[in-house]
């Protein structure tokens, strides 16, 4: 019998009511988050921050965005601004939300969303204080096909998981002025690519019992490459991370009586095959694909604050500190610190 699929509880990201955005800190992520904002929701985004006026105005023109700032405290007090997306190196992201979270502002923050657990904790503690809703933007949690996942996990589609499988390796010519490659910027694999596998694991089987981890630091003291087995009960997920080579960044859910297969980028929108121990296979694949998935984040969000929320259930906040507990163990088992820890 052919194995039949749910559908995905995702509201249209259209449906969300519209808040103000403002971006701070200007770049790649930032340009996409604001194109996948632009063409699949109601948000607006009305004003953008950098510490260089010139990059925000020329992200503004780009963008059709009303308002550029050369500060970021500038930004955060804007009393038009609902809502601020951090969108700096992982470094930043710890002062920079706390600053928002002063103003009154709800926050998304780029994942990874501190440089390490105790950060996070002190994020956490000053939003839960402040009243506002502060959210990782881990965003493959808030896609339809994450949606059917979870249904799939709670009608023991799978039987009893054993296995979860998930890299995530991009290669990076080595820059001693990029950010992956600073160890100031908190770069290194880890918390750029290996984050997303890490989550896609304590999504699927909690936060972990043991961790072991392996790995390989540049020069300057990153991570280049780290391969780990967390261990939750009797399951195990064998995550691998790299800047050294491009590698599927696929994943896979494998149980007594079925498996899930995510094509690569298992993180972002694509295809979903479930498959059952007698061999019949059923495939998905979510209608806004590549990069504009982002919009569902931003809607999401958008429908917490109408709500009245102050945490998403989707991406809870003492999940992202437990996830960032597992990355701090991992990098003391590998050698990795960071200036300032």
């Amino acid at each position: 019998m052919t194995p039949a699929l749910p559908t995905a509880r995702t509201p249209n990201p259209l449906d969300a009511p519209p808040l103000r955005w403002g971006v701070l800190a200007p770049g790649r992520i930032a340009d996409a988050f604001v194109t996948a904002v632009s063409r699949f929701t109601r948000q607006r985004v009305v004003a953008v921050g950098s510490r260089s006026l010139e990059r925000a105005q020329a992200f503004a023109t780009t963008h059709g965005v009303e308002r550029a700032v050369g500060s970021y405290a500038e930004l955060v007090d804007d009393p038009a601004v609902d809502v601020v997306y951090v969108a700096s190196p992982h470094s930043e992201h710890a002062a920079q939300a706390l600053l928002a979270i002063g103003a009154g502002k709800h926050v998304l923050v780029e994942k990874a969303f501190t440089r390490n657990a105790a950060e996070a904790q002190q994020v956490v503690t000053a939003a839960r204080a402040a009243g506002v809703l502060v959210m990782e933007a881990m965003w493959t949690r808030f896609l339809p096909q994450t949606d059917v996942i979870a249904q799939l996990l709670a009608d023991g589609a799978l039987g009893e998981v054993t296995t979860v499988l998930a890299d995530h390796g991009q290669y990076f010519a080595p820059d001693p002025h990029s950010r992956l490659f600073s160890p100031a910027l908190a770069g290194g694999a880890l918390l750029d690519l290996g984050v997303y596998p890490i989550s896609f694991a304590s999504f699927v089987l909690g936060p972990p019992d043991a961790v072991a981890a392996t790995g390989t630091l540049t020069d300057a003291g990153v991570d280049a490459q780290v391969s780990m087995t967390l261990t939750s009960g009797s399951a195990q997920a064998c995550l691998n991370t790299t800047l050294l080579a491009r590698t599927p960044t696929t994943a896979s859910i494998s149980g007594s009586t079925g498996r899930i297969e995510l094509s690569g980028p298992f993180y972002a929108p694509g295809t979903l095959t479930l498959s059952t121990a007698a061999g019949e296979a059923v495939r998905r694949a979510d209608p806004i694909g590549e990069h504009l998935g982002l919009c569902h984040e931003a809607a999401h969000l958008a429908q917490l604050v109408a709500d009245g929320a102050t945490e998403s259930p989707l991406m809870p906040l003492d999940e992202t500190v437990r996830i960032l507990r597992t990355i701090d163990e991992i990098r003391r088992q590998i050698g990795v610190t960071y200036p300032g820890e």
